[in-house]
């Protein structure tokens, strides 16, 4: 049997600045009776204690500690499968408490060393992780089980969890399964759990039974990093925040304003393409040992990276580092601005795809997910003959990698194989095209711009963010339903949806966050609770109760006026 202490995690981070600063105090909001009971739900419960300890001034759980914990469990988001709350007493972490993992499952090991890690920082508790010997059933100590047991109909992602008062077990048939019960685990205790300082508690989770599995396998969350460049501390603090609302796939590397990744035999995309953004900022490029990085630790948050090289359009950074990809033979200047569909790769030029066949395949090598997006949307300065001849052979060079292509729904205009995976973004109900090629047996990730862009503003006041899609407010990307959301295409046709933030106006983790959040979660939840439980007075009320979570993660979320947000709320600017 193997002892640990070890160091899992989140990792802390240099902060930029104080996340906290200009936080608006939401307590004082008036509130229905009904949310009332909210307070001692969700609000964090502080002590000021001189002489004694932390668990000392905790002592034992009083009734609002246990109604607080009871509350919790139907306020979780996205919305599970199946809640039952028991009215048993609900368990506590004490410095007894061990988290428990499947001998032999490395994944499974590291998912309950994060686990550890978050809550020794908050509880002050030792919490050490212990291999379980391989076919026990038994309970062998007070703690959290992680454990790996093939459960009918939830697949890969899917989980039980169990907590009761002599501990939780959370049931997966794969440790992604493990993983998202571990993010339902962390809304079950109080808010204050995801302090980086240790609080007083008490730690308790509600007793109760969990069944929880996805909607859709594809819940994406693409970040922009090409006309505002985000370094690897930055994407990985993004992966924490969205893999947290069970979001799992990830990423946008190349536009005009800026290629991200280094390639090996055309390093000008990197060292020249790479060195501007939006308004002539320096910009930046990963290098693959830190593109490497960034898989590796999206992985261990199961989220799987797929990395977008656009074309033949939104393609000015790579033709500004070589001439030759340019018709003309002359390279355009790098570009800073925010307009699109100007550029266009020459489609006539043996050179475009030998550049192709090289960024793929060197992308394909670093990404071990099954896709690889190759764009293709508001290629305005390629003619329609031309688009379907690059496309015709960009495809196949794809095929080549061994990965799957998905592409913006522009593409379904040349009848794409059906193994090419459509991301629709339009902003009405009707396309054609898409419809048609759904019904040929193409996929389609919804990510429609007037529900599920995060880069488009709140309302009219926001200084972040666009508005050509229109304004969207908390409600506008809650209130739809990718399974019908466009004609033609819906049951099997849905592979799941995508939350993408263009960040034509972001250039700090602040900015990011405050587009995100509190959107992201309405999207994840569209991608992972059933369609009949969607509900927006039920999800706003869930969604409030996120706010003190967020404040003591310093999450810098806007605090939208639709949401009945719960006490300890702090909402931040932008």
């Amino acid at each position: 049997m193997v002892y640990t202490y070890p160091v899992g995690g989140r990792v802390d981070r240099p902060v930029e600045r104080n996340r906290h600063a200009g936080r608006l105090d939401m307590s004082g909001r008036s509130r229905s009776a009904r949310l009332a009971v909210l307070v001692a739900a969700v609000g964090l419960v502080t002590m000021v204690t001189t002489g004694v300890t932390a668990d000392a001034a905790a002592g034992a759980p009083g009734q609002t500690d246990r109604a607080a914990a009871a509350a919790r469990l139907n306020l979780l988001v996205p919305q599970p499968v199946l809640v039952r709350p028991s009215a048993t007493a609900p368990y506590r972490i004490t410095p007894a408490t061990a988290v428990w993992v499947p001998a032999g499952s490395a994944e499974a090991r590291a998912v309950g060393e994060q686990l550890a890690g978050l809550l020794r920082r908050s509880t002050g508790y030792p919490l050490p992780v212990w291999e379980k010997p391989a076919g026990s059933v038994a309970a062998i100590g007070p703690g959290i089980e992680l454990r790996l047991a093939g459960l009918a109909g939830l697949g890969d992602e899917g989980y039980q969890l169990d907590a009761a008062p002599g501990g939780v077990v959370i049931r997966a048939a794969a440790p992604a399964g493990l993983f998202h019960g571990v993010q339902t685990l962390r809304q079950l205790l109080p808010p204050a759990a995801e302090s980086d300082r240790r609080q007083p508690g008490p730690w308790l989770v509600p007793a109760g039974h969990v069944v929880d599995h996805p909607r859709y396998a594809y819940r994406g969350a693409m970040l922009d990093v090409a006309r505002h460049f985000f370094g690897v501390a930055d994407v990985e603090h993004y992966i924490d925040e969205i893999s947290l609302y069970k979001i799992n796939y990830l990423l946008h590397l190349s536009d005009d304003q800026g290629w991200r990744i280094a390639i090996d035999g055309w390093p000008r995309l990197a060292s020249y393409g790479g060195g501007t953004e939006v308004g002539g900022g320096p910009g930046g490029y990963y290098t693959q040992g830190q593109f490497r990085q960034l898989v590796a630790y999206a992985r261990a948050h199961f989220v799987t990276i797929v990395p977008e090289i656009d074309g033949p359009g939104h393609t000015n950074a790579a033709l500004a580092s070589y001439a030759e990809l340019n018709c003309d033979g002359v390279a355009p200047p790098r570009y800073t601005g925010i307009d699109v569909g100007f550029s266009s790769l020459c489609v006539s030029k043996p050179v475009t795809y030998t550049f192709l066949r090289d960024v793929l395949d060197q992308l394909a090598r670093l990404s071990p997910g099954p896709y690889l997006h190759i764009g293709g949307d508001e290629a305005h300065s390629t003619r329609a003959a031309d688009y379907a001849t690059f496309e015709g052979r960009e495809l196949p060079i794809v095929a080549d990698t061994g990965k799957a292509a998905m592409a913006w729904h522009d593409i379904a205009k040349v009848n794409p194989p059906t193994s090419t995976v459509l991301e629709f973004w339009g902003t009405t109900g009707s396309d054609q095209p898409t419809a048609a090629a759904a019904a040929r047996g193409n996929r389609v990730v919804m990510a429609p711009a007037n529900r599920a862009y995060l880069d488009q503003k709140y309302d009219p006041s926001t200084r972040l963010g666009l508005n050509w899609a229109g304004y969207i407010e908390e409600r506008d990307a809650y209130d739809w339903d990718p399974g019908s959301y466009l004609g033609g295409v819906t049951g099997p046709s849905v592979l799941g949806v995508e939350a993408p933030l263009w960040s034509e106006t972001l250039v700090t983790m602040a900015n990011i966050e405050y587009l995100a959040f509190p959107r992201l979660p309405a999207i994840a939840e569209l991608g992972w609770s059933p369609r009949a439980t969607h509900d927006w007075n039920s999800f706003a009320e869930r969604l409030g109760a996120q706010g003190p979570m967020w404040t003591v993660m310093g999450i810098n979320f806007h605090a939208s006026p639709q949401v009945p947000w719960a006490p300890g709320t702090r909402g931040g600017t932008d």
